[in-house]
């Protein structure tokens, strides 16, 4: 099985996420499966080659981050916005192939705890484009805006990649 991981990342966190979240897919699909990571200004079109593709972006003023959510956080951290984002890429993905299984989380401040998630609205865009949802969109939690990880988030995010790869091999949805 081939695996795609697409992140976005603006202070480092998610990215952390997504490769132990890759750990944990490469884990759960063993010698057969194939995991990549790729950044979603890098992640390109098509994913029609991909069996499970996992989604993961920061949440941003309740939701996946905007050019205008990105623009803030750059300020914050003196690096330059991303043109492209996770709701830009997954407007521009392509119907899924039939079979094709997905799955999506996000990281987001752990206090004050506020509605709202990127993972969520990822995964309704995904269901739309004929994914099967293999788990439930997961949350990951940050300390501050610009993190740390809560402590424990990154053993959290290889068992999440682990449970989601057996559920994508075992072709059961959510």
């Amino acid at each position: 099985m081939r695996a795609l991981v697409v992140v976005e990342s603006v202070f480092g966190n998610t990215r952390r996420i997504a490769d132990e979240v890759a750990r944990g897919l490469a884990d759960g699909l063993g010698e057969t499966g194939q995991v990549r990571v790729a950044d979603v200004s890098e992640a390109g079109q098509p994913v029609d080659r991909v069996d499970l593709l996992v989604v993961g972006g920061p949440t941003h003023a309740f939701a996946m981050t905007r050019m205008s959510t990105r623009r803030s956080a750059a300020e914050q951290s003196g690096a330059q916005p991303a043109e492209i984002g996770l709701r830009e890429w997954l407007a521009t993905t392509a119907k899924a192939q039939a079979g094709a299984r997905a799955a999506a989380f996000d990281t987001r401040m752990d206090r004050p705890r506020l509605p709202g998630s990127a993972a969520a609205g990822a995964a309704r865009r995904l269901r739309r484009l004929g994914y099967d949802l293999v788990a439930r969109p997961e949350t990951f939690r940050v300390i501050g805006t610009q993190g740390p990880l809560r402590d424990g988030e990154l053993d959290r995010a290889r068992a999440w990649g682990f449970d989601v790869a057996r559920a994508a091999t075992s072709a059961s949805t959510v």
